[in-house]
Formats: C-alpha cells, structure tokens, sequence
C-alpha cells in the first residue's frame, strides 16, 4: 500500500468542489451560457482522474467508481429503479392537485423522441456522476477514513450533498429536507454496495426522468412544498429498498483493494 499523505486530501477535494460549483456558479449564473456550464462538468470529471492517482489510487478507484463485474447491473438496476419511482410520483401527485397536467406544447414524434434520447442520456448522465464523485465516492474512498458505522458515512455524505447545493440554500426548509433524503439515499446505495456506480444509477434515473418527463407526461407543479415532499418521499422509499440488498462489500476490502 503506497503511504498516505492526507494534506493531499483537502486541497484535492478543493479542487474538485471549485470545478463542479464552477458550472453553475459561472457558467450558470454569471454567463448563462450551457457550453460554459458542461465544460466545466467535464473538466471536473477529467481532474478527478489524475487526482486520484496523486492521492495514491488507480484514477477513479480513488471514488469507488473501478468498473467492477457487479457495476453495470448496479447502475442498470439504479436507472431503472429511480425512472419507475420518479413515474409513480408524479402520477401520485397529479392525484393529489401537487401537479396540473400539461398539454404538450409540440406532439413529439416516435423519431424525434428516440432521437432525443441519446442527448438526454449524456447531459444528465455527465452531472449525476460528477456529484456522486464529489459528495459521496470522494468521502467513500479517497479520504481513507474507517467509518465506524456504515449510517455515520451516510449521515456526513448527505449533510455535504445538502451544503453542496449552495444555490439552492435560500429555497428554505422543505428544498433542505428534499435534499437530505436524496442524499441519505444515495448515500445508503454506496454504504451497501461498496460501489459509486448504484448511486449514480439512482442519481442519473431521477435527472433523466426529469427530463424525459417532459416528452412524456408533461405537468406543472402548483404546490412546491408538496413537490418536495414527493419527491423526498420517493427517495426514501428508495433508500428503504436499498436495505434488500445484502451488503456485498466491506470498509476493509474496500480500503485493501483501493490502494
């Protein structure tokens, strides 16, 4: 095992965190340009490669993010599992008056939706996995700390992806509670899986059916409370159904095989 310097540890995740807020903060906000915004999603996700091998891991093992045999049904299983909540949420809450259905603005054709596809799967994609590396692989892995319980990595990993939404702060109370439950249940997908890739499958579901949402079954939200706590609900349902999956990979290993 290489020795472990951790004053490497802050400035790396400095580094990271200035690229990812970078995005919204400048691209976003500053200069409303997109192609702003994605060059920084990218240039963050480029760093994180040999920021990884300078804090002593094989690149993106550094984020628990090595393409393991179990990854892709991780990921897959995530996907789907976050498209079919996201579908059964707004469903319930066009219900409930939280949503007013919307008639499409253009009848998107069967080609031009397929086509479609491929682009929302890139530029929500690209986002998710960048957060996850930031607020969940990095304190997974990279920071090279023995978690004494999986619920206290959890409990840290979902406090720093609340903080991390900085923009989003002053939206008050219910966006803060919304933001703990998705974080405590991508969290939990890392702490039973050993893998960053079932919380992206999860992250990247619920941003792609956002956006396939739109095509789809097109709404307007009336309550945005109400929207909140659907959608933290959801979340929470998902992170319960996380505690059917066996744990299949342990601090220790993780840490042995990392290095």
């Amino acid at each position: 095992m290489p020795p472990i310097d951790r004053r490497r540890v802050v400035p790396a995740f400095a580094l990271l965190f200035v690229l990812y807020q970078g995005a919204e903060g400048i691209g976003g906000r500053l200069l409303g340009q997109f192609w702003i915004q994605a060059a920084f999603m990218v240039a963050m996700l480029a760093v994180a490669w040999p920021v990884g091998r300078w804090l002593g891991f094989r690149g993106y093992d550094a984020y628990a993010l090595e393409w393991r045999k179990a990854a892709p049904a991780w990921l897959a299983g995530g996907l789907v599992l976050a498209l079919l909540t996201k579908y059964v949420a707004v469903c319930v809450g066009l219900a409930l008056n939280v949503y007013a259905a919307r008639a499409h603005a253009v009848m998107p054709g069967p080609v031009s939706f397929l086509t479609s596809i491929p682009w929302a799967l890139l530029v929500t994609f690209v986002p998710s996995v960048a957060e996850d590396l930031l607020t969940r692989g990095f304190l997974w892995r990279a920071v090279r700390v023995r978690w004494a319980a999986a619920w206290t990595f959890v409990l840290a990993s979902t406090v720093l992806y609340v903080f991390n939404h900085v923009y989003r702060l002053g939206q008050g109370p219910a966006e803060w509670a919304m933001l703990f439950c998705f974080g405590a249940a991508y969290a939990t997908a890392v702490a039973r899986t050993g893998s960053l890739w079932a919380a992206v499958g999860l992250h990247w579901g619920w941003n792609l059916a956002n956006v396939l949402m739109a095509d789809i079954l097109p709404y307007d939200t009336v309550s945005r409370m109400g929207s909140a706590l659907l959608s933290g609900g959801a979340h929470l349902m998902m992170l319960g159904l996380m505690f059917a999956v066996p744990v299949t990979y342990g601090f220790d290993e993780a840490e042995a095989d990392s290095a």
